[in-house]
């Protein structure tokens, strides 16, 4: 057979001898031998028993095996291994970023003396982790039996003795001990834990309960005592209360804002209890061969996990994530229109927003006729975009672009329980009230941006003499805004840029609560001395309110500017089409081509671009903030196809329901239990 080919070559390589290198290059082939194709479990655990075999048939190879699992036992510290492999080696977060980049990118030598550089290298496939964890307990006591080392003189002397391996996890549980306490002490956990949980200084006790535990076990390692099962009780309950008062922090983040470095540090935290209660069942469970492979299993998997860039974000900035989306929730809910005075509220609010834009859309030209380079040109644009935002913010009117991304959170709340009777009809008329608002924004911006800049343009025309493009200008408009262009693409682009103005706000609106900014603002003494104390409370509440939307608006400004200008540097060729903008553009053409521009298939090539353009934005930023918001809640299972019949039933039945709202029903009237009078009824009959 090949395979006992292959083992025979690695055995006859074994010396007693060997030097570090060449002992940690066998070990590497060996394992990697044992593993295999790394397909099948059954396969490693007969090469596994193939290998105990042919050491048990040649006594000279198991004594070499034995002398260089001591040298190496001697050689590297597996203290350490046991207590930080798999956590981060950085407090915070982006150090650790930077550290998993670095693990990435460089590669390692087997020239070593650290355990965990040796164990990554030795255990390089995830396969390692299932094989291991799988051994049954008759291999596992053939393995225990094949790596049992040589006593010490100590412990020859002096019989009772822990053995290098007992020490060692004693070593890694006082480590691990060490790490908990100095997170738990860390100024950033202490000022966010409830008050009975930092009043109660689990954190204090814990050292002492283990070392008292260490002191019970050492009177009797191989047979543990009372009082050492005692001390293992307390040790255990001292760790839970720790665990809790750590978690008690989370409750001071969702109502004050996420922090990912105090994230990864509790997540750090949570992981280490974990890693003790692992170390604790090797030494004291009445079966520690198996619990010594789910440990080594455990630690091959988060090795892996180690190197994932992707996983640490996930993990530590899920929370961000779910409390972007709820802040977005929040102000999504006042963008969904639900009855028809809310409906025409929408309309009118549009409509303003519409207004500003057409002003937008007459600076935009004026920059570019001033022939300004790239960069300036593309920041003044979205300095010009951004002002134009916030005016439409502060003026409490609306852009329709800008909702989908803050709607789509507070409709995937809605999926949170599926299991309600009524959860999926209540979904679809989220559905409806959202399409009903995005066509109510729409066309209220598009109603009011044409005529207003048609306006301009013909004021201009009187006042100046000319419109406000040439005629030039117009025929470029429209061969930009034309259907037959990458116009599709670029709106697209323009939906993703309108989800990232809506995630910076989530952002930065939870920074802003988290350092307690609107605190400052309103107590902070220097600032009351030059504003006074009600001046600062009136800036302090008014930045509460709008911090989100100014970021968001300020950010999609200077992004919708920027954005192209940066990509053209790069070659990319990227530009950006907002609907209301792009409207505002082509009204500016009409009126510089005059009534000639109707006849020219450009233009409504043009329209069919624009309508296209807005289904692209709200959709692709719907899609994103959609997706986003269902991550952040845990929805999971989501039942798809009932919630896609119930919307192909809502079209067939009630499709007018996507575009103008019911009439809202009248109040029931209140229930008279006497006889009605001829005075009761509006004909005057009973």
């Amino acid at each position: 057979m090949p395979q006992a080919v292959d083992l025979c070559e690695l055995l006859d390589e074994l010396r007693a001898h060997s030097g570090l290198v060449q002992r940690h290059l066998w070990l590497i082939r060996i394992v990697g031998w044992l593993r295999g194709s790394a397909n099948s479990i059954p396969a490693s655990h007969a090469r596994l028993t193939l290998l105990l075999d042919a050491l048990q048939q040649r006594p000279q190879t198991r004594a070499h095996l034995q002398k260089g699992w001591q040298a190496l036992l001697e050689t590297v510290d597996a203290t350490a291994l046991l207590a930080d492999y798999g956590f981060a080696s950085r407090s915070a977060f982006v150090s650790e970023l930077a550290e998993r980049l670095r693990l990435k990118i460089l590669p390692s030598t087997p020239e070593t003396t650290d355990a965990a550089t040796l164990f990554a290298l030795v255990f390089n496939d995830p396969f390692d982790a299932r094989w291991i964890g799988a051994l049954d307990s008759a291999l596992l006591q053939r393995l225990a039996d094949l790596m049992h080392t040589a006593p010490t003189p100590a412990q020859v002397e002096r019989q009772g003795l822990p053995t290098r391996w007992q020490a060692s996890l004693v070593e890694a549980v006082n480590f691990c001990t060490s790490q908990i306490r100095a997170t738990g002490f860390s100024p950033e956990l202490r000022l966010r834990m409830s008050a009975p949980a930092r009043d109660s200084g689990p954190f204090h006790a814990l050292s002492m309960q283990q070392e008292a535990l260490a002191a019970a076990w050492l009177e009797s390692p191989n047979l543990p005592n009372a009082d050492c099962q005692r001390a293992l009780r307390h040790f255990h309950n001292q760790l839970d209360d720790c665990r809790h008062a750590a978690a008690s922090v989370y409750t001071h983040l969702e109502a004050y804002g996420i922090s990912v470095n105090l994230v990864f540090q509790l997540r750090q935290l949570r992981e280490r209890v974990l890693r003790i209660r692992a170390l604790l069942d090797c030494l004291f469970s009445t079966t520690p061969h198996q619990h010594t492979a789910q440990l080594i299993a455990h630690l091959i998997t988060v090795g892996h996990q180690r190197l994932s860039i992707r996983a640490l974000i996930a993990a530590n900035s899920s929370m961000l994530a779910a409390k972007v989306a709820e802040r977005s929730s929040e102000t999504g809910e006042h963008y969904i229109t639900r009855t028809r005075a809310e409906y025409r509220q929408m309309l009118r609010d549009a409509a303003g927003g519409g207004a500003v834009i057409s002003i937008t859309t007459l600076l935009k030209f004026v920059l570019l006729s001033a022939g300004l380079s790239a960069f300036w040109s593309g920041f003044f644009s979205g300095m010009n975009y951004a002002l134009s935002f916030v005016l439409i913010q502060l003026l409490h009117w609306t852009v329709a672009t800008k909702q989908p991304a803050m709607t789509a959170p507070a409709m995937a709340a809605k999926l949170k329980d599926l299991s309600h009777p009524n959860a999926v009809e209540r979904f679809v008329d989220e559905v409806a009230h959202l399409v009903r608002s995005q066509v109510a924004a729409i066309c209220g911006n598009l109603a009011l941006v044409a005529p207003a800049v048609l306006l301009i343009s013909t004021a201009m025309w009187f006042g100046v003499g000319r419109p406000m493009i040439d005629a030039a200008s117009a025929e470029h408009v429209l061969h930009e805004l034309t259907l037959l262009g990458p116009t599709a693409l670029f709106a697209a682009f323009t939906g993703i840029l309108l989800f990232a103005s809506s995630i910076i706000a989530g952002w930065v609106e939870n920074w802003f609560v988290l350092q307690r900014l609107d605190s400052a603002l309103r107590y902070n003494p220097k600032i009351t001395a030059r504003l006074g104390y009600a001046r600062a409370d009136r800036w302090a509440s008014f930045m509460r309110r709008n911090i989100s939307g100014l970021a968001s608006n300020i950010s999609l400004g200077l992004m919708l500017g920027l954005v192209p200008a940066f990509a053209a540097f790069f070659g990319l060729g990227l530009e950006v089409r907002h609907v209301t903008l792009s409207t505002g553009m082509l009204a500016a053409a009409a009126a510089s081509l005059r009534l000639d521009i109707f006849y020219q298939s450009a233009f409504w090539w043009c329209v069919a671009g624009i309508a296209l353009t807005g289904l692209l934005n709200v959709g692709v930023s719907f899609y994103f903030a959609f997706q986003l918001a269902l991550r952040a809640h845990n929805v999971g299972g989501v039942q798809r196809s009932t919630i896609y019949a119930a919307l192909r039933q809502r079209l067939r039945t009630q499709l007018s329901s996507f575009f103008w709202p019911a009439p809202t029903p009248e109040p029931a009237a209140a229930v008279n239990h006497t006889k009605p009078t001829q005075d009761d009824t509006p004909d005057g009959r009973v």
